[in-house]
């Protein structure tokens, strides 16, 4: 929790009055209570299970839940501050800085940095005892890459897009920044930003439950 936490709000303070500038995205901002479940709420599961379960498993789903936030978390403050305009992770064509379901090239590395951290502190945790601190890494990089990934493409698909008439512009709020209520381009209605990130999250965890079964069933 605390690989996830700290760097995060680290980085949050990065381009901070850059990032203030974005009013049309639904997650600017100190985080709310549903922002910090839907970060938080699948490795909590997690826990809970580990008392009727103390396997690997569902100690690196915990992990991979929170690879995937923070994978996704790193790419969104980082690739916020890139130069050039991010590209719809389906069709490749530029969006508005911050719209849910693009990425950057530098996004991407932030991704791929921040699965990778976790992973390593989970490997810590268990030792790094070769070759199963290895592994370990593997399976929570890999998980939490993955859920990141599907943060963007649900970003792009199923999350509720909108549009304010009199601005031109799409954004992710209703009403808009200039009190205008927004119509709906795309997406489903109750589909926010905060349960797209209980899908990452989600995602994370059953892909590195998920991979652990495999590496049992094919290890050596």
């Amino acid at each position: 929790m605390l690989a996830f936490f700290i760097p995060s709000v680290i980085l949050s303070r990065i381009g901070r009055a850059r990032k203030k500038r974005l009013t049309d995205i639904g997650k600017g901002g100190a985080r709310d209570a549903w922002q910090v479940f839907a970060n938080g709420g699948v490795a909590t599961l997690c826990t809970l299970y580990l008392l009727y379960d103390d396997s690997i498993a569902p100690a690196l789903a915990f992990a991979g839940a929170y690879a995937a936030a923070t994978a996704d978390t790193w790419a969104t403050e980082i690739g916020t501050l890139a130069r050039g305009k991010p590209r719809s992770i389906l069709s490749g064509r530029p969006i508005a800085t911050g719209l849910s379901g693009g990425v950057t090239f530098a996004g991407l590395l932030a991704q791929a940095a921040g699965a990778l951290w976790i992973g390593l502190v989970t490997a810590a945790a268990f030792g790094y005892k070769p070759p199963f601190g290895i592994e370990v890494l593997a399976i929570v990089a890999v998980a939490g890459f993955a859920g990141a990934l599907a943060d963007s493409i649900a970003g792009a698909t199923i999350q509720v897009l909108r549009r304010c008439p009199v601005c031109d512009r799409h954004c992710e709020i209703d009403p808009h920044s200039c009190g205008t209520p927004t119509e709906r381009v795309r997406g489903i209605r109750w589909v926010s930003n905060d349960l797209v990130n209980v899908l990452a999250t989600g995602i994370g965890a059953l892909a590195a439950g998920g991979l652990v079964h495999v590496w049992r069933a094919y290890a050596p």
